[in-house]
C-alpha cells in the first residue's frame, strides 16, 4: 500500500507541476515533472509485479484492468510529453492513472486464475489498445477545446502550452493509427483464440468491439481520402471510443460487479 500512496502522490504531483508550467512558469524547464511522471508510472507497474507474484498470476480482472490501462495512458502521456509539447496530456491523465490505482489497490476482487498464453496475449493487446486509443480521446477533447478557444480568440495560457492545432491533429491520427492496428490485432486473437463467445458471454462484448473498429477505421479513410479533421474527426473519435469502453469496461463491470462473475 506504501507504493500506491507514493505512486499516487506524484502523478498528482506531476500533474499539478504541468499546470504551474502552464499558466505561471511556462519557461520552466520540464525536467522534474517528467522525472516525477516516470517515478509514478515505474511505482504503478511495481505495484501490479507484486501483487502478481502474491497470487501466483496475471490479475486482469475489472479493477485491475482498469489500472492496467490508466498505467499504459500514462506511459505513454510521459513518452509523448518527453518528445516535445505533450505535457498538457498529464492534467487529465495523471488523476485518471492515480484513481485507477487507488481503486485496485483497495477493491478485494475476485481470486486471481492463471489464463492461457494465447488468451494472456489477446488481453494483454486488448489493454494496449484500449490505453492507446483513450489516449486519443483525450487529444481530440483537447483539440476540441484549443480550436473553441481559437475560434473565440481566447489566448489563455494553457491554449499557448498546447503544440500547434496541425501537430496537435497529427498526433491525434498517428495514436489512432497506433491504436487501430492494436485493436485489429485484439480482434484477431479474439476470434483465433476464444472458442466458445456464448457460454463466455462475449457475444455483445465483440459486437460491441468491432463496432468501434468500424469507426476508427472509417475515421482513419475519411482522412486519407478526404482530408477529414477538427470537429468531424473530434465526433468520431469520441464515438467509437465510447463504443469500446461500452464493449470492454461495460460489460466487464456487469458481468463481474453486478453478476458477479469472473
Amino acid at each position: 500500500m506504501p507504493i500506491v500512496l507514493i505512486a499516487a502522490f506524484f502523478y498528482l504531483l506531476a500533474g499539478w507541476l504541468v499546470v504551474r508550467r502552464m499558466l505561471v512558469d511556462e519557461g520552466a524547464k520540464a525536467g522534474f515533472w517528467l522525472l516525477t511522471a516516470v517515478s509514478a508510472v515505474a511505482l504503478h507497474g511495481l505495484f501490479h509485479v507484486l501483487a502478481w507474484r502474491q497470487g501466483a498470476g496475471v490479475d486482469l480482472h475489472f479493477f485491475a484492468a482498469l489500472s492496467l490501462v490508466g498505467l499504459g495512458m500514462a506511459a505513454l502521456t510521459t513518452l509523448y510529453a518527453a518528445s516535445g509539447r505533450m505535457g498538457a496530456l498529464g492534467v487529465v491523465v495523471f488523476p485518471i492513472a492515480a484513481a485507477a490505482l487507488v481503486g485496485y489497490a483497495v477493491s478485494a476482487g475476485p481470486a486471481t486464475r492463471d489464463l492461457d498464453w494465447r488468451l494472456e496475449l489477446h488481453a494483454w493487446l486488448a489493454l494496449l489498445a484500449y490505453a492507446t486509443l483513450a489516449v486519443a480521446a483525450v487529444l481530440a477533447i483537447m483539440l476540441w477545446l484549443q480550436e473553441r478557444a481559437l475560434r473565440r480568440h481566447e489566448f489563455r495560457g494553457w491554449v499557448r502550452a498546447l503544440p500547434p492545432l496541425t501537430e496537435l491533429e497529427t498526433l491525434l491520427f498517428r495514436t489512432i493509427a497506433v491504436g487501430f492496428v492494436l485493436l485489429t490485432a485484439t480482434l484477431l486473437t479474439g476470434v483465433l483464440f476464444v472458442q466458445d463467445f456464448f457460454a463466455q458471454h462475449l457475444m455483445h462484448k465483440t459486437v460491441l468491439s468491432v463496432l468501434s473498429w468500424l469507426v476508427f477505421g472509417a475515421l482513419l479513410f475519411g482522412r486519407w481520402r478526404y482530408g477529414w479533421r477538427g470537429g468531424k474527426a473530434v465526433r468520431w473519435t469520441l464515438t467509437a471510443m465510447a463504443l469500446l469502453v461500452l464493449a470492454f469496461f461495460g460489460s466487464k463491470f456487469v458481468l463481474e460487479l453486478v453478476l458477479g462473475r469472473a
